[in-house]
């Protein structure tokens, strides 16, 4: 299963059970709202307000195709905000959904009196596919008491693109990171009107769940987010970013074969030199391009670069030393990973997407080998590399590094789990108890894991408020810097048994160049078979530089 595929399976309906308790005499907030760009008129029901689907730019569609997101007009129209507002193309299943006109953003909140913090969320999927509801909020909105904003942005090479011929004068422009921008006119927007929706407009955390969270990472180091948020929280995030000379190369590569079908160049050599030239003329042809066609490049990345590069170290929405800059945005910040983040990406790779594990044994060690050594390696690039990172950089503000290990043991999460364990998104039916799949078995509804989920929520709760996590738990999680690391305590560990979650503190236990030692000294498998799936399945990933340097393997460029 690759992340692209992953994010779809969240979308599931809440139940409207109330988990807070409120009172329904008198709407708090009144469901109809007017704005600069017409009236939106929301949801309310006993425990819970929404507004669905509003738009917060102009639709980036023929001229505005590649272009920075236009605010919207002013207008007197009334939108009636109770559905989902459109996806943004993208594959699901194999066919194309989703339109260009899709820059809208959800907005949820307790139905109370209270002026609340305002979490805005970034969903997953590549930054490829997904939607802005990859869970549903309404949980998070209750327990945390906040104000929860979900973002459509747009995504693939509509929403990253690096190629000479959609630049003009403007740098913002000229990066091509589109869907960053997306994110970024989202909170300027978030900032201008929450209040009106009961929202602190003073206190808004950034927060995103895989490719969201790599985002999240991205506006930590860019000059355009200053001072757009006062927190963020990277769910599985870590630092990527993609160099722009060879970025273009990729998208030549990807967009002459549609330059030869539909008769510009004669043949792929000639196409990928015309788009790289970039005059009027390739700028023409790439606007009037169908989006369908557009959304069907660069498929099947899986979490590999190399294949579909986005967040440009442009030198003006992220600097073009990337993550080793030293200018930072500095807000507390709060990252959590899963324990074992490479399961569903093994899973879905060629190598094990067909096996029969009952017929395949040796299949199985196979698959240990890249779940065990995969895990340790995405785990670390999320948090401990992250973090290591960025205290080089002399990053100043707090920095809350959480693992959560719950599904890393069968025994206490059943066998359903036992080949996914902790996974990519293991947080999310932590958020959204309707969130119900086969192969969890009944993994979330134990004592333990409602525990944990509870946990989990009252730490983000007060994360958002005051910039560090609860003070009510037992164990007090504190900050990675040099005291906590030397005591052996930087890092939180999420985890519960059947009947109570298990917390506790411990240290960055390795570093990439153990895993790899470890991998050398594994002689479960023959080394032909360690090195098939080396450079077959573990290379090349976001997690797998030094990998790569050590077995020579494929790189991301």
């Amino acid at each position: 299963m690759t992340c692209s595929s992953l994010t779809p399976m969240w979308l599931k309906t809440l139940a409207t059970a109330s988990l807070l308790s409120v009172t329904s005499s008198a709407f708090a907030i009144n469901s109809e709202i007017n704005l600069h760009q017409g009236t939106v008129v929301g949801n309310t029901q006993t425990s819970t307000q929404s507004w669905l689907g509003i738009p917060y730019a102009q639709a980036p569609i023929g001229k505005l195709r590649w272009q920075v997101a236009k605010p919207l007009a002013k207008s007197q129209t009334k939108l009636q905000a109770i559905t989902q507002g459109a996806l943004c193309p993208q594959v699901q299943k194999g066919q194309v959904i989703g339109k260009e006109d899709c820059l809208n953003l959800n907005i949820y909140r307790p139905n109370t009196d209270e002026t609340l913090p305002v979490l805005f969320y970034v969903h997953g999927g590549n930054n490829q596919t997904g939607k802005a509801d990859e869970f549903n909020p309404t949980q998070l909105a209750l327990a945390t008491k906040s104000v929860v904003v979900t973002a459509n942005y747009r995504l693939g090479v509509l929403g990253f693109n690096p190629l000479k011929a959609i630049k003009t004068s403007d740098p913002l422009q000229a990066s091509g990171n589109f869907g960053l921008l997306d994110q970024g006119a989202a909170l300027d927007w978030i900032k201008q009107n929450i209040s009106q929706f009961g929202g602190d407009s003073n206190n808004i955390t950034v927060s995103g769940f895989s490719a969201g969270g790599r985002d999240v990472m991205a506006m930590l180091i860019s000059p355009e987010f200053k001072d757009k948020f006062q927190h963020a929280i990277v769910f599985s995030g870590g630092m990527t970013t993609a160099p722009v000379d060879a970025s273009q190369k990729v998208f030549e590569q990807a967009f002459a074969p549609l330059v030869v079908e539909d008769g510009r160049q004669p043949d792929l050599a000639a196409a990928e030199k015309w788009l790289k030239q970039g005059d009027s003329d390739v700028k023409a042809y790439l606007q009037s391009l169908n989006p369908t066609r557009l959304a069907k490049l660069m498929q099947n990345a899986g979490i590999r670069m190399s294949v579909f590069p986005h967040l440009y170290t442009d030198g003006t929405v992220l600097p073009e030393n990337g993550f080793d800059t030293q200018t930072y945005n500095q807000v507390p910040t709060m990252m959590l990973t899963g324990a074992n983040e490479f399961s569903f990406f093994a899973l879905g790779d060629p190598e094990f997407a067909k096996t029969d594990w009952n017929t395949q044994p040796h299949k199985a060690i196979e698959y240990d080998f890249v779940f065990r050594y995969g895990g340790l390696l995405y785990s670390a690039f999320n948090v401990e590399e992250s973090v290591d990172t960025m205290l080089k950089a002399k990053f100043s503000a707090p920095i809350y590094a959480g693992k959560i290990n719950y599904g890393a043991d069968p025994i206490i999460t059943g066998p359903a789990m036992s080949r996914i364990g902790s996974f990519h998104g293991v947080f999310i039916p932590l958020l959204d108890s309707s969130v119900d799949m086969p192969m969890f078995g009944d993994a979330f509804k134990t004592e333990g894991a409602k525990q944990l989920s509870h946990d989990l929520e009252k730490h983000i709760a007060s994360f958002i408020r005051q910039g560090k996590p609860s003070s009510d738990i037992n164990v007090e999680w504190k900050p990675w810097n040099k005291a906590t690391a030397a005591n052996g305590e930087s890092l939180y560990v999420f985890d519960a048994n059947i009947k109570n979650s298990v917390l506790y503190r411990t240290e960055q236990a390795y570093q990439t160049k153990d895993i790899i030692e470890l991998m050398d000294k594994d002689y479960r498998l023959s080394e032909e078979d360690k090195n098939k799936l080396i450079h077959s399945v573990l290379n090349g990933r976001w997690f797998s530089q030094q990998l790569d340097e050590h077995y020579h393997s494929p790189s991301l460029w």
